[in-house]
Parts: structure tokens; C-alpha cells; sequence
């Protein structure tokens, strides 16, 4: 197995749901076109798994310009936006089953001041929320739609995960109204990390941030 379909093989082994779980101690990183880095520690991921997935974008077999990223090879970055914000997703599964990750939050590790500065933010609600993500690295267009997650500018760095001391499971947030689908637990989160969305002041680890180590 050549280097880049070992790296693809990370987005496609495992069902979605697993892949979810997995990508969470991982690192999430940005170089902006002025060369200055963002990184942070992926901690809250959903799983949307495609044509049966009343909550997803390829939800009966949808195939638009807008979610083509979806039907890509494991990897493929697939960005949106909602009311203005942007998300960013990563396609899982083989080319042409339309199955993705949405990074819901990030535990923020390098280019602080300046994501402080985009989110005219600071502390947890910094990047505590899928649109917060991308707007604190800079990113407001589609601009990077369709390329792979294992290369710059914007990738993934699966390397040397964290290990989470618990992954705690929940429904998904916003798809509410998306029929059946939409209580199943395919939510995941670092249980006490501070940067979860939505996480309680009493459910929160401020010692360890919920990590092993």
C-alpha cells in the first residue's frame, strides 16, 4: 500500500460512525495564503451516513453540485454553509458513497491570538461550534471544496491522536426536523472537554480537559 492510499485508508475503514469516534484527538490544521498556521484538537465530530440518513445531504440518493464532495474518494473535504457560516465535513467511506464527518468542535492549540482576533472571541466559545471552526481559521468561502484532507493547506493530522479518557455519544444538534434519523446518537464528543458545544459548567474537566494525558 502506497502512502496516499494508506492515508485514505484512515477515512474508510470502519463504518462512519466508528471513523467519527476516531477522528476525535485528532488534529485539525489551516494555513492561511499569508502562511500563518491554526491547529487545533478535534473534539466534537457528527456522522451522517448517506442515502438512508434522512439528517444527510445525500439523504435518498441527493447529488448536486453543492454536496459532490460527498460522493468523493475517503478524504474528500466537503465544505458548506448555513446561514452564512461555514462547515467543514470530510467525505468517509469509498468513492461514490456519499458518507461524512462533520467537525463539530476543536480544542484550539496553535495561531490563539489571531483565531481570537477573526472571532472577536476568546475563551471556550472560541471554536465551540462547526461555523465557529472555520471562522476562527479565516475560512468564509468554498474555496478549498473538493480537495483531500490529508495535505495543505487544510488537513487532518492523525498521527499522534490524544486519547480521549471517555467518548461520550448523543443526538445530533440542528437536524431535529430531518424525520427518523435525526435522534440517533451519532454525536460524539470528548466527555469533559470545555470547547464541546453545548456542554454543561458541571460536566466539565478542567483539570485533564478530558484527555488521558
Amino acid at each position: 500500500m502506497d502512502i496516499k492510499s494508506a492515508e485514505m485508508a484512515f477515512f474508510r475503514e470502519g463504518t462512519t460512525d466508528q471513523i467519527a469516534q476516531k477522528l476525535l484527538g485528532t488534529t485539525l490544521n489551516y494555513r492561511n495564503p499569508d502562511g500563518q498556521l491554526f491547529s487545533g484538537l478535534i473534539v466534537e465530530t457528527e456522522a451522517y451516513l448517506g442515502e438512508l440518513d434522512s439528517a444527510a445531504h445525500a439523504f435518498k440518493g441527493r447529488h448536486t453540485a453543492a454536496n459532490d464532495p460527498l460522493y468523493g474518494p475517503a478524504g474528500t473535504i466537503y465544505i458548506y454553509s448555513i446561514y452564512g457560516h461555514y462547515l467543514f465535513d470530510v467525505a468517509t467511506q469509498e468513492a461514490g458513497v456519499p458518507q461524512g464527518v462533520l467537525i463539530r468542535a476543536i480544542q484550539p492549540t496553535v495561531g490563539i491570538e489571531q483565531m481570537q482576533i477573526n472571532r472577536h472571541q476568546t475563551g471556550y466559545n472560541l471554536t465551540n461550534g462547526p461555523g465557529k471552526v472555520m471562522a476562527a481559521f479565516g475560512i468564509h468561502d468554498l474555496n478549498l471544496n473538493g480537495r483531500l484532507a490529508q495535505q495543505p493547506p487544510l488537513w487532518i493530522d492523525y498521527s499522534h491522536p490524544k486519547q480521549p479518557q471517555a467518548i461520550i455519544s448523543s443526538a445530533r444538534i440542528g437536524v431535529e426536523n430531518q424525520g427518523d434519523w435525526a435522534s440517533k446518537p451519532y454525536r460524539f464528543l470528548v466527555g469533559g472537554n470545555p470547547y464541546v458545544s453545548k456542554i454543561r459548567k458541571r460536566e466539565v474537566d478542567l483539570i485533564n480537559l478530558g484527555w488521558q494525558d
